[in-house]
């Protein structure tokens, strides 16, 4: 894929959202990876750019009052593409945007499938303060010969979520990384969403809340839930096994 000619193209900010929208002031900025393909070098599609809105909306909606902006990134291509990992690549470029628009504040990456691992590899960029990784990609076959660093996590805050059933990424391979990503930095966690799959199905109102209640205790420094408090601060397995519990967002504090 390296040695492939790929057409010239720049990634892209979707239209703000939140604060930036209203011309209010922008205090922290939630950069959204859609998901996208293994493989391929159209433009990242319309439809994965529309699916990523509503985690957007969530935030910006519960954010308002602190000054929250956010942005669906386009990606340049559709597909990671190997070694190239074209949306981490995307992922740095729109931190150093936002930093132009906005000046020294700080980001959350969030994502979900392809544009979770992305998160997850673009969290060294020095404006990133936390990442969500919702059902995060990782191949198995890179998981076992190349797994994936986790230096760049070190001093940020970091979230992933998984179904228990999902069939789409693998939710063992989330937890491995987890493992691994925790040795390196204590502040991680992982929740469980048991018996659901890639979307989340009917739990995805409490993965909602659990994302919102995250991002804006990362960016802003409002205390987090106490399940939250509880799975950063639990030793493996108990802080990357936590399960999401039924309500939450409602009973959660």
């Amino acid at each position: 894929m390296g040695q492939q000619t790929l057409p010239e193209r720049e990634a892209r900010l979707g239209r703000p959202m939140g604060a930036a929208a209203g011309g209010r002031t922008t205090h922290g900025v939630v950069l959204v990876l859609p998901g996208g393909a293994a493989e391929g070098t159209r433009r990242g599609s319309w439809l994965a750019a529309m699916s990523a809105r509503p985690l957007a909306r969530e935030l910006v909606r519960a954010g308002a009052a602190d000054g929250l902006t956010a942005h669906v990134v386009r990606y340049r291509y559709q597909g990671w593409n190997g070694s190239a990992a074209h949306p981490v690549v995307d992922a740095g470029w729109a931190a150093d945007e936002v930093v132009r628009r906005y000046g020294d504040i700080p980001v959350c990456l969030a994502g979900r499938g392809i544009g979770a691992r992305a998160a997850l590899r673009a969290a060294g960029h020095p404006a990133v303060a936390s990442v969500l990784a919702l059902a995060p990609w990782i191949p198995e076959r890179e998981a076992v010969l190349d797994p994936d660093p986790v230096k760049q996590l070190v001093g940020r805050q970091v979230l992933i979520v998984h179904g228990t059933d999902d069939e789409r990424t693998t939710p063992d391979l989330s937890y491995r990384f987890a493992e691994r990503a925790k040795k390196a930095n204590r502040d991680v966690c992982r929740f469980e969403v048991h018996t659901e799959d890639h979307s989340f199905g009917a739990r995805m109102r409490e993965v909602l809340a659990l994302s919102t209640d995250f991002a804006l205790g990362s960016l802003f420094g409002h205390g987090f839930s106490r399940p939250l408090t509880d799975a950063l601060a639990a030793p493996p397995p108990l802080g990357l096994r936590m399960p999401l519990a039924a309500g939450f967002g409602r009973t959660n504090r």
